[in-house]
C-alpha cells in the first residue's frame, strides 16, 4: 500500500515506456498514482491515461512557468474540466520566482484563479512554490479567509516557517525524493516535524529520482525508496508510514476514495 501523489506520466523520460513504468510501480506496491497536468495541451493526454488505468488519477491546471501562455484559463474552464470523474485535483499551480519563466503578476493571477476553482469544486489545490514563500503564503492565507479550501504543498523544499504556516492553514505537505539527497539537511529536519496525518509522498517523476536512483529518470516505483528513507528519518515503521500516507491521500483527494 503506497501512493505516488504527484507524477508526470506523460513527460519525456517516462512516457516512452509508460506501461513498463506502471508495471514496475505496481510491483513495488504502489496502488495509486496522481498524474499531474501543467499546461492545457496536456489535459487530454493526462485524462486519457487516468481513464485507461484504474489506479491512475488526473489533475487539471497550469504551472506557473506556463502562466504567460494561458491568459484564457479562467475559473469556469477549470471547473468544467474538473467535472471529469477521473480528475481529483486542481493544479499544479503556484508561484516560481526562481526561474521567472512567466511574469510574476500573471503567475499570481493564475494562482488565484486556481484557488477559486479549488474552493468551488471542493477539489484540493496542488501548489508549487519556489523562491516565492512570502507571496505564496499571503495568497493562500488571503483566499482561505474568503472561504475554506483543501490543498497540498507539493515537492516541499521551503523553510520550516513556511511549513508551519501551511500546516496552520490546514494544508498537507508532500515530500519528494529530494529528501534523500546528501545536501538536503534542512528539508530532512523539516520532514521530521510534519504531523503524521498531514504527510504525503511523491516522486514528481520523471524528475528528482531519489537515492539510490540518482541520474536516472524518476518513475512512480521510486516512491517506495522515498517512503523507506522518510520512515527511517522520522523513526517510524515503514509499513505504518505507507498506510498513513495512503490514508492521507484519500482523505485529501476524497474524490478518489474507493
Amino acid at each position: 500500500m503506497l501512493v505516488d501523489s504527484h507524477c508526470h506520466l506523460n513527460y519525456k523520460g517516462l512516457v516512452e515506456e509508460q506501461q513498463a513504468a506502471l508495471a514496475r510501480a505496481r510491483a513495488a506496491g504502489v496502488t495509486a498514482m496522481l498524474n499531474i497536468a501543467t499546461r492545457e495541451a496536456e489535459w487530454d493526454d493526462v485524462l486519457a491515461v487516468a481513464t485507461r488505468e484504474p489506479d491512475v488519477w488526473a489533475s487539471v491546471g497550469i504551472h506557473p512557468h506556463d502562466a504567460d501562455h494561458h491568459p484564457d484559463i479562467d475559473v469556469e474552464k477549470l471547473i468544467t474540466r474538473a467535472a471529469h470523474p477521473r480528475v481529483i485535483g486542481i493544479g499544479e499551480t503556484g508561484l516560481d520566482y526562481y526561474y521567472d519563466k512567466s511574469d510574476r503578476a500573471r503567475q499570481r493571477d493564475s494562482f488565484r484563479t486556481h484557488i477559486i476553482a479549488a474552493r468551488e469544486t471542493g477539489l484540493p489545490i496542488i501548489v508549487h512554490t519556489r523562491d516565492a514563500e512570502p507571496d505564496t503564503y499571503e495568497m493562500l492565507s488571503e483566499e482561505m479567509a474568503k472561504g475554506a479550501y483543501k490543498g497540498v504543498i507539493h515537492c516541499f523544499t521551503a523553510s520550516q516557517d513556511f511549513a508551519d504556516k501551511a500546516l496552520e492553514l490546514g494544508l498537507y505537505i508532500s515530500i519528494s525524493g529530494i529528501v534523500t539527497f546528501k545536501n538536503a539537511a534542512n528539508l530532512q529536519a523539516s520532514a521530521t516535524t510534519i504531523p503524521a496525518d498531514r504527510l504525503l509522498v511523491e516522486t514528481d517523476a520523471p524528475f528528482l529520482a531519489p537515492v539510490p536512483h540518482r541520474g536516472k529518470p524518476g518513475e512512480p516505483a521510486f516512491v517506495a525508496d522515498t517512503a523507506r528513507f522518510l520512515a527511517d528519518l522520522r523513526g517510524e515503521d515503514e509499513s505504518e508510514l505507507r498506510v498513513r500516507t495512503t490514508e492521507n491521500f484519500y482523505t485529501l483527494f476524497s474524490k478518489a476514495r474507493p
